[in-house]
C-alpha cells in the first residue's frame, strides 16, 4: 500500500500553522497496493507459513474475513510498550542518514510489533525494506503517482521512495510516520485485515469501494501514530512538532488524492490523533466505525 503527503520535513521546530504547510509539503504520501488476484487469495492461508518473528508456541492462525477487520486479536492485546528508539538523526543532501534513519525506524517497528503480536497470540514476521529512487512497478502494480512510500503484500515488502525534495530539507518525524505508515499495512496483511480488505474491494465499486479503502489507509494512520506514542521518549516525537503536522494533516492531507480513498484531511487527522493518544491498536478498528468517521 502507498501512504500520502509526506515525505521528509525540516527539523526545525513547526511553531505555526504557515511553518507546517511549508514544510509538510515536502513530507510525501504512501498507500497500499492491492496484492495481485492470486496472492491476495491465498494471503491468509500463507501467512502462518512464514518464519515467524516474536509469536509464542500459543500462537494460532490469524483470523479470517470480517472477523480479522471488526474483531482482530490486537484490539484486545493492549498498548505497545515503550521502545527505545533513536535513530542517528537525518542530515540534508545526505542519502545515507535517510537511509539509516529509515532503517532503524523499522527495526523498532520489527520489535513492537513482534511483542504485540506474542500478546495477541498470532503469527508474526517482518516485512522486508527497500529504497527506491524512482516510480517502479512493483509486483502488486504500478507506483501511485505522488505517493513516497508503498506497502505491497505480493512480496511483503515496505519500499520508501528517496528523491531529492525528500533529502533537501528533511523532518525526521514526518519520515518516522511515513515508514510506520507502510509498516502498519503490513501489520493489517499478517493479522488478517488485508486480505479482508482486498476481498472485499475486489466484489465492490464506486463508493463502496472508496469507503473499503479509507477504512483500511486510516486505520493504517491509527496504528503508525499508536507506534510513534511508544517511541515518543526516545525518538523523539516533540509536542509542538506532532501538533504542527496534525494542523497540517487536518487542511492538506487529502490534497495528494485524485479521488477520496485516504480519507479527508479530518479523517486522518482524526485517526492519527486517536491512534497517539492511546498508544494502542484497541483504537483503530476503523472497519466498526461509523462512515462519517472514515469519510
Amino acid at each position: 500500500m502507498v501512504d500520502l503527503t509526506m515525505n521528509s520535513l525540516p527539523k526545525r521546530k513547526l511553531s505555526s500553522l504557515f511553518a507546517v504547510t511549508s514544510v509538510c509539503a515536502l513530507l510525501g504520501t504512501g498507500t497500499a497496493l492491492a496484492a495481485t488476484p492470486a496472492a491476495a487469495a491465498t494471503s491468509a492461508a500463507a501467512a502462518p507459513q512464514q518464519t515467524l518473528t516474536g509469536a509464542s508456541s500459543e500462537a494460532t492462525a490469524p483470523p479470517r474475513g470480517r472477523t480479522a477487520a471488526v474483531a482482530n486479536p490486537l484490539y484486545r492485546s493492549g498498548a505497545l510498550a515503550p521502545s527505545t528508539c533513536a535513530p542517528t538523526p537525518t542530515r540534508a543532501g545526505s542519502t545515507a542518514s535517510f537511509r539509516a534513519y529509515a532503517t532503524k525506524v523499522t527495526t523498532c517497528l520489527n520489535a513492537s510489533w513482534a511483542a504485540q503480536f506474542k500478546k495477541a497470540k498470532i503469527p508474526f514476521s517482518k516485512p522486508r525494506l527497500r529504497f527506491v529512487t524512482s516510480r517502479i512497478m512493483t509486483p502488486c502494480g504500478r507506483w501511485n503517482k505522488g505517493a513516497t512510500g508503498v506497502y505491497c503484500g505480493t512480496n511483503r515488502t515496505v519500499y520508501i521512495a528517496i528523491t531529492k525534495r525528500n533529502l533537501s530539507d528533511p523532518f525526521d518525524l514526518g519520515l518516522a510516520q511515513l515508514v510506520a505508515h507502510e509498516y502498519a499495512h503490513h501489520v493489517q496483511y499478517v493479522s488478517g485485515i488485508l486480505p479482508y480488505y482486498w476481498q472485499q474491494a475486489a466484489r465492490s465499486s464506486g463508493s463502496a469501494k472508496l469507503l473499503l479503502s479509507r477504512r483500511s489507509e486510516l486505520q493504517a494512520d491509527c496504528l503508525a501514530s499508536a507506534f510513534l506514542r511508544s517511541a515518543s521518549t526516545s525518538l523523539p516525537v516533540e509536542q509542538e512538532e506532532w501538533d504542527g503536522m496534525i494542523r497540517w494533516t487536518k487542511k492538506n492531507g487529502h490534497k495528494g488524492w485524485p479521488t477520496n480513498d485516504h480519507g479527508k484531511g479530518t479523517s486522518q487527522a482524526y485517526w492519527m490523533q486517536r491512534g497517539f493518544n492511546a498508544g494502542s491498536p484497541s483504537a483503530c478498528n476503523t472497519w466498526s466505525a461509523s462512515s462519517s468517521r472514515v469519510a
